[in-house]
């Protein structure tokens, strides 16, 4: 990923607001509305504090219990994702409560797999080049995210990387081993799975960028694609199950995990 940011949209924490203002002037618990909604307690809270996108099903909830008449419900489609930058930062609130992410990286390797010198290595190839400040806050904010890897309870991880992302030498061949030998104990937790995807292999769409799909602990399913300084984050069903399809069918030409594991071996020994 090359945006990161860690400021939620102004309408997530607008509309959150004005969801906690009308809720304390019809009298409603946090705890009422949680219930009624079917979200846990700390799930409402971080709504209504804008630090997660507020559902739709919570605006319905929330507009019948405190008579907002609409008014509530018609904030949906000020939450819709936005554009460039501001996608990322929905992204990465999706990703950090995901119970299951897939990923398929055709030419770097993923954001949550690599190494400090490896992201490092990247933000010092952006352009237009940042001063070191802010390529070290970039970096702690890559390394931090990585935490999703292993908090609790687990959520799964498939990773689909493209034998290109393999072989890009970012950093220089020191700092690609090291990546390398990074993605094979990666593979060994038993809550990430890593495949290849060869040269030699072929899937539709293969060529076309980065894909992640999440699904969040609400079941709200998303699809986050990069090009070339264009970040798209879709949420609408039929988009999201196109690209679902689409991450299958190259999955499906991929080498198993064991396979994937020892295919890069080989090309790490010959760097």
């Amino acid at each position: 990923m090359s945006t990161e940011s860690s400021q939620p949209p102004m309408a997530w924490r607008y509309c959150g607001n004005q969801i906690k203002l009308w809720r304390a002037q019809a009298g409603v618990s946090r705890e009422q509305l949680a219930q009624e909604a079917n979200y846990g307690y700390e799930s409402l809270k971080s709504m209504e504090q804008g630090r997660r996108r507020p559902s739709l099903r919570l605006l319905q909830i929330a507009d019948e219990m405190c008579g907002a008449n609409g008014l509530l419900l018609a904030a949906r489609d000020y939450l819709q994702p936005e554009k460039i930058a501001t996608q990322f930062v929905e992204f990465a609130a999706a990703e950090a409560e995901a119970i299951s992410l897939a990923s398929y990286a055709p030419l770097l390797i993923p954001g949550l797999l690599q190494t400090e010198d490896y992201a490092r290595a990247l933000m010092n190839s952006h352009w237009p080049p940042a001063d070191d400040e802010t390529i070290e806050e970039r970096v702690s904010r890559r390394l931090k995210r990585q935490e999703n890897l292993t908090r609790k309870p687990a959520a799964i991880f498939t990773y689909v990387v493209y034998e290109a992302a393999l072989h890009t030498g970012v950093g220089g061949p020191a700092v690609m081993k090291a990546q390398l030998a990074h993605l094979i104990d990666a593979g060994q937790m038993r809550n990430i799975s890593i495949q290849v995807l060869p040269v030699g292999g072929y899937a539709p769409s293969h060529l076309n960028g980065s894909l992640v799909l999440v699904e969040t602990a609400q079941h709200e399913h998303y699809a986050y694609v990069e090009g070339q300084g264009t970040y798209v984050l879709h949420s609408d069903t039929e988009t999201v199950s196109t690209l679902t399809k689409y991450l299958d069918m190259i999955s499906r030409q991929a080498l198993s995990n064991a396979e994937s594991a020892q295919f890069i071996g080989k090309v790490m020994a010959e760097l």
